[in-house]
């Protein structure tokens, strides 16, 4: 028995389930379609005896094999020039269905005579939206195609996914938000007024609105994209997490407490600590690691922008430290 089910990932889960014992045993041999990614829509029982087959847009050498064959089965060719004819299968943006859907209002036209040129078809036919689902598979593929551009430093093809995003009709301030975690997570202090940028973007188009503040955005877009690159801070944080998750509740050094109470500084709250900047070159070298943990090194930053000055200042403090240490 074949059970073909169209639009099978509005099933919720019991429903797919009960397709289980009978797909196991062979019983039922199902045919399921959705236009959703079946990675989040089907459950894993159900995907897992399943074989995915994914159906990808036409490219247009097949759009125009299927404008041909509709035109032979009708035995009408349309009324378009050579023009209009690649035009109208660039507004099909992949969808056979839909390609075919205005060849049949075009072949309905009263006057068929009369050969279209790109303006008169746009004058008949309205141009499709572009495929972009603002909740599911779309929106999270595109948003990853910009990041990773500007990742990339590839600010052409960072704003070319900006622009398909804000023609699809996605929230503008979707992609501030986006764009401020990016100068966090990949800019970070290669270039610290990354983040200041992403926020004034932000910022201006809240002012401005759409359209005209979307152009603070692509600016943002591009002043990130070009920027050095530095994962550093984001791998230093999370190195510091584990170790804070694994070193539990250690004291801070007593030298570095404040001491408010008699009894505070009795127990040596306080006791020898140096102000950094009253010493000579505005260091003093001291540990403010706990008493039981040795010493870590989580921040190591690139040579990357402004993080190569960093580099260069740790690296003397660091030596300051040591030399210290030993006298």
């Amino acid at each position: 028995m074949t059970a073909p089910v169209d639009e099978i990932h509005r099933f919720n889960r019991a429903q797919q389930d009960s397709f289980l014992p009978y797909v196991e045993d062979g019983t039922v041999t199902l045919i399921g379609a959705t236009t959703e990614n079946p990675s989040f829509e089907l459950n894993g029982a159900l995907l897992s005896r399943t074989q995915v087959l994914v159906l990808k847009r036409l490219d247009e050498a097949a759009l125009s094999t299927l404008l041909d064959r509709a035109e032979q089965l009708t035995g009408h060719h349309l009324p378009l020039d050579d023009d209009a004819r690649r035009a109208l299968i660039a507004m099909a943006d992949g969808d056979g269905r839909y390609l075919l859907n205005m060849a049949e209002q075009l072949q309905a036209l009263p006057d068929s005579e009369t050969t279209l040129d790109t303006a008169g078809l746009a004058h008949h036919i309205q141009q499709r939206a572009p495929l972009y689902d603002k909740a599911q598979e779309g929106h999270y593929n595109l948003i990853s195609a910009l990041h990773k551009s500007m990742r990339g430093s590839d600010p052409d093809a960072a704003l070319y996914w900006l622009a398909r995003m804000l023609d699809g009709g996605e929230d503008p301030l979707f992609v501030a938000r986006r764009l401020v975690r990016f100068a966090n997570e990949d800019i970070g202090m290669a270039d610290p007024h990354a983040i200041q940028q992403a926020l004034a973007g932000w910022d201006v188009y809240e002012r401005l609105g759409s359209p005209e503040g979307e152009l603070a955005i692509a600016q943002t877009v591009v002043y990130l994209a070009t920027a050095p690159k530095s994962i550093a801070v984001y791998r230093g944080f999370n190195a510091a997490h584990r170790s804070a998750r694994h070193t539990g509740s250690l004291m801070p050094p007593a030298h570095i407490l404040n001491a408010p109470t008699r009894l505070m500084k009795d127990l040596g709250y306080g006791k020898d600590y140096q102000y950094d900047p009253d010493t000579a070159d505005g260091f003093s070298g001291d540990d403010y690691f706990p008493d039981d943990m040795d010493r870590e090194t989580y921040y190591q930053p690139t040579r990357n922008g402004y993080e190569a000055q960093i580099t260069e200042r740790l690296r003397h403090w660091a030596a300051l430290r040591a030399r210290r240490q030993r006298g």
